[in-house]
Order: C-alpha cells, then structure tokens, then sequence
C-alpha cells in the first residue's frame, strides 16, 4: 500500500544525572567530593534512503525514542551518552512540526541526514559545584530532557515528468507503454488510486523518471477528491504532460478540460502553473479526435507544443519520448527546500525575555525555556539543590518580579510541574 503521509512523535534521549559522591580512601581525610557528570542523551536522526518508496512503516510505529545517557558515578567517572536513534525515511520527505507547521528537511539526496530531535545534556556531579565557601557540596543535577515535537511526513515523489489529467484520460496506459511500469489500467474513474513511478530508457543510454498523476477532478486545489494528496506529487517535476481526451469520450470537451485542470494547478500553486508544460492528445485512434485536435491546435499551438498519441496502439508514443528528452535539459529545475546547517552564528544585542510572569488570584504563574529547564534538573531532595535554586531565582530576577507583583505569604508559585507556598 502506498502511504505519502505520517504524523509521529520523536524524542531525545533524556541527559544522565550528576552524582553526589566524595571521596573515601584509607589515610586520605576529606578526600573531598568525586561524582561524575551524567552523560548526554541520544539524538533522533533521519536518513534519506533510496531503497524507500512509501511511508508505510509510520503507519505502524509512530513514536521514536533515542537512548537517554547514563548517570555519573563516583570517582569522577562520567556516564556514557546515549545512541542516537537513525531513522531511514524516504528519499523526497518533507518534514515539518506538526504544531507551528515550519519546514525542518526537506530530505532529497540519497543518505541526507538531519536532526529532528537533539538529546539532553547531562546533568553535572558535585564536583562541579565545589568553591572556596562550599568545600563538600552535596549538590548535582539531573539530566535535561531531551527535545521532542510531533512531526509530520509529506512524500513528494521526486519524477522529472509528471502526468496530468482527468481521470480515464489514459495516463496509466501511456507510462505503461513508454516505460516498464505495470499500473492497474481499467475503463472506469479512478483506476489509479495510488501516483505510480516509471523510468523510459532511451536508446543512448539516457533515461528520466516519469509519474502518473492520479486523475485530477475541478475543485482539487481545495482538496475536493483526493486532490491535496495527489498534487503535492506534481510539485517536484520539471516538466507536467496534460494528457487529453481528445476524441471527448466521456462527453466532455478537452479543450475545457485542459483549461479546468490549468486553472486547479494554478490554484494550487502558482508556481506549478509556470511549470513547462507539454500537451498529449491521446485517443487520436477514436472517430472525432481529428476534429477536436484541430480545434485544440488553433487555440493552443501556437503556446504549447502538442503531441498527437494513441495509447491503446502505440500511435505517435515514440515521438512522444523523444520530444520530452528534448525538452527536458531546457527544463528549470524546480526549487526544492533543503535546511542547510548553520554556518553563521549571529548574536543579537537584545536579549528575549527570560521568563514570564502572570497572576491567577493568589497563584502566580512563572513560565520560560530556562527557568523550566532548571525545575527539571534540579535535586530538590538536598539541602544544597534547594538553597541553589533559590539563588537562581533571584539571579534571574524572578524573586524581584513576585515582589513587585506583590506575592504575599501563602501565596502558591507554579513553574512547570513544581508547585510551592511563598515564605518570607
């Protein structure tokens, strides 16, 4: 079954927690503190992998989780950082935040990599913490949690030719005929359900991967149909083939059809309607498409190149093949997003706010990437973790903030999962 869509949920592996150690040797009084760092949780990676045509596998197993590192340990000793997770996903994927929808990869090479979730840092042992004015601390943190974010797949099927059309235009018969695929071919609507992949072979060698469009209906730009689903798979090709019904055997006028479907990619995205474009007028073997092919010839020769065929006999194919390979090379390569690392780090003068502060009767509300980062890695079990994360608040101002705003004694103060009573 073809899949070109998935919605997961990925995570970094969460950092290892410091520990609290000291030193404990015979003749060697106060040793003195020796606990470890905890070692960094695993990222989550994705690996473009040609040998991958759908996302099926994500319709089983939607959440990918890397390793998390290991604790520290007593004699200084580190713990070990987590794997990472790799992740092969199709060659083509788009990957966006399901939540803010900003593209993150657009993965398009054969063993591209990007990072979609990073692991957390590991939290630092006492010896860290050791000072002039605190020669034994029994302080350390815990691991930072590693990142994670619902995201979701697009696959947009990388094809130098796409076939466009309404349904039973004959677009399967003709990449049957023109390449080795073996698409399901009957005359009825929507025989095509799933885009279908063929490469033509030319005689020099040469060859290009051409895509059958499921058939399109008007409204598709809206997602009438399957229509979202069936024109991101035009986004990526160089050149659109608008194949035509010109006999007009479903009663219906190709001269029409061809400008409804215009119209639909137009819609849908004005840079697919620049897209070069060729006209394939096929049935040509039906009584009356002598007719209608004269009509279209008056109306669009003169702006599209127009290629007589007859998929069912083979009629006018090999020009066909022959004129696309021609085209092709002239064709603009379409731009394709791709999120390059960074290369540049600027540093901006003004800095974000470090917190946030709001007030729910005799609760006060403080939120932050920061101060929520220290709730989650703070021991709060020791004295030392809890006496320095009241130092912390009042580094950040935080304590400053809740004066202002005029806390009083009883007071609750939530950040993140922590809850506790303001005493002076």
């Amino acid at each position: 079954m073809f899949y070109d869509q998935a919605k997961i949920y990925v995570k970094g592996g969460d950092g290892g927690a410091g520990a609290v150690a000291f030193r404990r040797e015979k003749y060697v009084p106060e040793g003195g503190p020796n606990g470890g760092d905890g070692g960094r949780g695993g990222k989550v990676i994705f690996v473009a992998d040609e040998g991958l045509r759908t996302l099926v596998d994500f319709r089983y197993k939607r959440h990918y989780k890397a390793d998390r590192g290991e604790h520290g340990q007593s004699k200084n000793m580190h713990g070990r950082s987590g794997e990472d997770m790799s992740v092969r996903i199709p060659v083509g994927t788009v990957v966006k935040d399901a939540d803010s929808g900003e593209i993150l990869a657009d993965l398009v090479e054969h063993g591209q990599r990007v990072i979609v979730a990073t692991g957390g840092r590991g939290g630092r042992g006492n010896a860290r913490f050791m000072s002039n004015t605190n020669k034994a601390p029994t302080v350390a943190e815990k691991g930072e949690p590693g990142e994670e974010r619902n995201l979701l797949l697009e696959l947009k099927l990388l094809a130098d030719v796409g076939l466009v059309g309404f349904p039973n235009v004959g677009k399967s018969t003709i990449i049957s005929r023109i390449s080795a695929a073996k698409p399901k071919i009957a005359d009825y609507h929507f025989t095509t359900l799933v885009p279908n992949l063929g490469v033509v072979a030319l005689e020099d060698g040469e060859s290009f991967v051409v895509a059958d469009i499921p058939g399109l209906i008007e409204g598709a730009h809206t997602g009438a149909g399957l229509g979202h689903e069936f024109l991101r798979h035009t986004e990526r090709t160089r050149l659109i083939l608008h194949v035509l019904d010109i006999a007009g055997s479903e009663e219906r006028d190709p001269l029409e059809d061809f400008q409804i479907i215009k119209d639909e990619l137009r819609q849908y995205s004005p840079e697919l309607a620049k897209r070069t474009m060729l006209i394939v007028a096929n049935k040509m073997d039906i009584p009356g498409a002598e007719e209608n092919f004269k009509r279209l010839e008056d109306k669009l020769g003169e702006e599209y190149r127009i290629f007589p065929v007859s998929a069912a006999t083979g009629e006018g194919l090999q020009e066909l093949v022959y004129g696309v390979a021609q085209v092709l090379p002239e064709a603009p390569v379409p731009e394709i997003f791709v999120k390059e690392e960074e290369q540049h780090r600027v540093t901006h003068a003004e800095a974000p706010n470090r917190f946030e502060l709001t007030r729910e009767g005799d609760s006060f509300i403080i939120t932050g990437q920061e101060i929520e980062r220290h709730v989650k890695m703070t021991m709060f079990e020791t004295e030392d973790g809890l006496y320095r994360f009241q130092n912390i608040l009042k580094a950040m101002g935080i304590e400053k903030a809740l004066r202002s705003e005029g806390i009083k004694e009883g007071d609750k103060v939530h950040i993140a999962e922590l809850q506790f009573e303001w005493q002076e």
